[in-house]
């Protein structure tokens, strides 16, 4: 009986039959010794195979590693030991209705139907399918007030409840409610023809659709054995990077909105108009949709297009850098982003976070260098890390993402144009495999990990989004902060409704 985790590349498939089958003890024991030694959560769910719930877990080192065991209806809950596992455990309970015994605060993360009933998984408050409908946490005391903000947002955003413990304007703890959009996009995957599959991964989190769809594209080369060639692979990166760009600018311009500082607001507003118009001009879509497609790409980058993204990014380039300078110069914004929302490296590392909002606090992780796919590999990624922790760190890095992700595309467009070609949509998926993909898109890592049945048939699609792993440093970043600083900490994570209602 095979007793440890089998090391697995980024974007590689691999039989489902070497996938070490370890007994639920093995598997408790392993995990945990792996995490306490440094491992991270990637990815960890169950799946149907052949009438039998499994567990399967990605944990990353140095390596991709993965193991699955047979899922026992009540097991003893790994979060008790690692804080990362929390929402996995919570999805799996209600996705195929086993209960995490133990779990600190099992409630539901979607609110989907659950197998088993939710009742009889989650107790009785949850005895409606409801979002937000639960005995919220509450902190006792005469003197606290609790403050509840949505689902319903004013002006143009996706549906999510916040509730505040307060004392006066101190926020004692922060409460974050989602999964009130039922989307499905997991099961839509198995159930849709093979046609949708691109589009449906392309709305996971339209802000996102670049780093989703590379994802997605990866997985499905792996699967059917045909890899992209390197002119795709050169368009996909820059599309990625311009990503990068067009949010990180944008975020930067709303931070400098919510400190009532208005200039940068609105020279970034414009200027992600300009990065997101780089994007039209290489696909005919402003945030990318309809370019990654497994095999390839959509569009070639023509030499034409190629000198005008360099043209443009020239142009940009001098103007993004006088917005930046005055931003951080500001004293009255550096007073407003200081020390406001710390969240301490060891909490983000408790925590799980990932992207900026983890190299903010300290810790060193970018998908881009330590598993390099696409051009990546030939690239020199350098490493961007700042310790504070608050919200002006978060803005940092978002700076220097800004000025590091231009350096990359002037590389990647530096060379004449190499021939891309699209391949159609694989036909047939190698039967009975596994396929884990990973992307640092702008909030940080994402992944895609798809199993195949024995017909080659999709037997399960997951999905993670960064914002799976943040939201909840959003809520330590509050802790004994001023209420009033809500919107600026809100923004400097900048999280995803819609990538995490899957």
């Amino acid at each position: 009986m095979l007793t440890d985790f089998l090391p697995i590349e980024n974007g590689k498939a691999i039989a489902l039959d070497q996938v070490p089958q370890l007994r639920f003890e093995d598997f408790q024991r392993r995990t945990l010794q792996l995490v306490e030694h440094g491992a991270k959560v990637v990815q960890f769910f169950a799946y149907a195979d052949q009438g039998a719930i499994k567990l399967l877990a990605v944990l990353r080192t140095r390596h991709l590693l993965v193991a699955a065991c047979p899922a026992p209806e009540v097991f003893p809950s790994l979060t008790r030991h690692c804080e990362p596992f929390h929402l996995f455990e919570r999805e799996i309970a209600e996705q195929y209705g086993l209960r995490p015994e133990g779990h600190p605060w099992l409630k539901m993360v979607r609110y989907h139907a659950n197998q088993r009933g939710v009742a009889d998984v989650f107790g009785n408050d949850y005895a409606e399918d409801i979002p937000g409908r639960y005995k919220y946490y509450q902190v006792a005391g005469e003197e606290i007030h609790e403050v509840a903000v949505g689902p319903v947002h004013a002006g143009v955003i996706e549906p999510g409840h916040f509730r505040f413990n307060c004392i006066g304007e101190r926020v004692l703890h922060l409460e974050i409610q989602l999964g009130y959009q039922h989307r499905g996009v997991e099961p839509l995957m198995i159930s849709s023809p093979t046609k949708r599959w691109p589009i449906i991964v392309e709305g996971i989190a339209g802000d996102t659709a670049i780093g989703h769809s590379l994802c997605f594209a990866q997985a499905m080369e792996a699967l059917s054995g045909r890899p992209a060639d390197q002119g795709a692979q050169r368009i996909r990166s820059v599309a990625l990077e311009l990503e990068r760009l067009a949010n990180h600018i944008g975020d930067l311009g709303a931070l400098s909105g919510d400190v009532a500082f208005l200039p940068p607001a609105n020279y970034c507003g414009r200027m992600r108009g300009d990065f997101l118009n780089l994007t039209l001009l290489l696909c005919g879509n402003r945030f990318g949709k309809g370019l990654v497609r497994p095999g390839g790409v959509r569009f070639s980058l023509t030499e034409e297009i190629r000198k005008t993204l360099l043209q443009r990014l020239a142009e940009l380039k001098p103007q993004v850098l006088h917005t930046l300078d005055l931003l951080f110069a500001t004293p009255s914004v550096r007073a407003r982003f200081e020390e406001c929302g710390t969240v301490s490296r060891e909490d983000a590392d408790h925590l799980g976070i990932v992207g900026p909002a983890g190299r903010a606090s300290g810790l060193d992780y970018d998908v881009r260098r330590a598993f390099p796919t696409e051009a990546y590999a030939k690239l020199d990624v350098r490493r961007i890390v700042v310790s504070t922790g608050d919200v002006f760190a978060r803005a940092k890095i978002r700076a220097n993402e800004v000025r590091q992700s231009i350096a990359l595309l002037e590389n990647l467009l530096a060379e004449p144009s190499e021939t891309a070609t699209i391949q159609p949509m694989p036909s047939t998926l190698a039967p009975a495999s596994l396929a884990v993909t990973l992307n640092e898109a702008w909030r940080g890592e994402v992944s895609h990990c798809v199993l195949t049945d024995a017909q080659g048939q999709l037997l399960r699609y997951k999905i993670k989004d960064p914002s799976f792993h943040n939201w909840n440093g959003l809520a330590m970043a509050l802790r004994n902060t001023g209420i009033s600083d809500f919107p600026l900490n809100n923004k400097s994570f900048n999280l995803s409704y819609c990538g995490f209602d899957l």
